[in-house]
């Protein structure tokens, strides 16, 4: 009987034609290849996440903070880089930081409480919760709480618009909003899914008005002060800026820490840490009640990235692995964004290789 010998692993050879039938096609169609980003995919994977922060920095960022919370394991952090570039201060994987879209989750799992509870119904229009601007969003008639939760309102997103001043803090929510007010829909309530910033914004107002108090409240008392969270912050303001992690664009030099967003689903502050262990109860069900949990499955996501200038952000949770991976980048603009999502989608793979996937 003859013996099979076994098949030789071709899995660098395959990577290395792709990266070569890539190159030629950006080559023949005159686009400029991201030699920098695909430098990053092809390097050789480190063995350790550390290693990977590190070589973050030789990236061109210029921070990085990085939480991993294995089942079974004490939770880990690793930094590398700057908190602070100018005062070279060295990165800490405890200190606050802006997180951006990521406060989204905290405003849709507060939504599918109060929904839960019967204070709010996902099929009132934007009109009934909000009358006073039935005639300055189109469609407000329609649009329900349930499509601005799924960002399937049309409502356009304030932060598309070329007037936003991104160069200074815009502190009233109002003068946020007026970006939008007035302006023609994108498409049609409910007729497909489009992110918008703005969404959020005004499920922030209809929190407020449903509670009569400032909805961060709201989230502190039921969502953080359960879970033991202390380091979480509604907003820039409640937080003494020098513990925060200063942020650079690569078309600035300074530190644009001190530019406050105070837009719902775009203000909150924390720490990796809190942020991952919000995840986790909001992935394994100990944060909400079945009911509140059934809602929120049907509203929105279970994780998110966040962005803003100075600033990105990316929290999972994998379920094959039972981890929650938290990353926080002090850097933005350019192609900063494409780096740190393959700095992030390594650290997986690191993690995988290590569990033995």
């Amino acid at each position: 009987m003859k013996t099979m010998k076994p098949k030789k692993k071709r899995s660098k050879k395959r990577k290395l034609v792709l990266i070569l039938i890539l190159a030629a096609v950006l080559a023949s169609t005159a686009v400029t290849v991201p030699w920098d980003l695909l430098g990053i995919w092809i390097a050789p994977l480190p063995s350790t996440v550390q290693a990977q922060a590190d070589d973050a920095i030789k990236y061109g960022l210029d921070g990085i903070i990085i939480y991993v919370d294995q089942a079974g394991k004490e939770p880990a952090f690793y930094s590398a880089g700057w908190k602070n570039r100018q005062n070279q201060i060295p990165a800490d994987p405890h200190s606050p930081f802006k997180i951006a879209s990521i406060s989204k989750l905290y405003i849709a799992a507060a939504a599918a409480k109060l929904v839960s509870s019967g204070s709010l119904s996902l099929s009132s229009t934007l009109a009934e919760l909000l009358p006073e601007l039935s005639d300055r969003i189109a469609y407000a008639d329609t649009i329900t709480l349930r499509m601005l939760l799924q960002h399937r309102s049309g409502i356009p997103d304030w932060i598309d618009d070329p007037a936003f001043p991104w160069n200074r803090s815009v502190t009233n929510i109002d003068d946020v909003l007026a970006f939008v007010l007035d302006d023609p829909a994108d498409f049609q309530p409910d007729a497909r899914y489009a992110y918008s910033n703005t969404n959020y914004l005004l499920i922030g107002k209809i929190l407020d008005r449903t509670l009569g108090y400032d909805h961060q409240q709201y989230i502190r008392q039921e969502l953080l002060t359960p879970l033991g969270l202390t380091h979480t912050f509604g907003s820039l303001q409640e937080v003494n800026p020098k513990d925060v992690v200063s942020g650079y664009s690569v078309e600035y030099m300074g530190d644009e820490k001190m530019l406050d967003f105070v837009a719902p689903g775009s203000s909150m502050v924390a720490t990796a840490e809190d942020v991952g262990i919000f995840l986790r109860a909001l992935n394994d069900g100990s944060l909400l009640t079945d009911q509140e949990q059934a809602v929120y499955s049907s509203v929105y996501v279970y994780e998110h990235t966040g962005l803003l200038p100075g600033y990105s952000s990316i929290a999972r949770y994998f379920k094959d692995m039972d981890t929650v991976v938290v990353q926080f980048v002090n850097t933005s603009g350019g192609n900063t964004w494409g780096k740190t999502e393959l700095v992030y989608n390594r650290i997986i793979k690191i993690l995988r290789k290590q569990n033995g996937q």
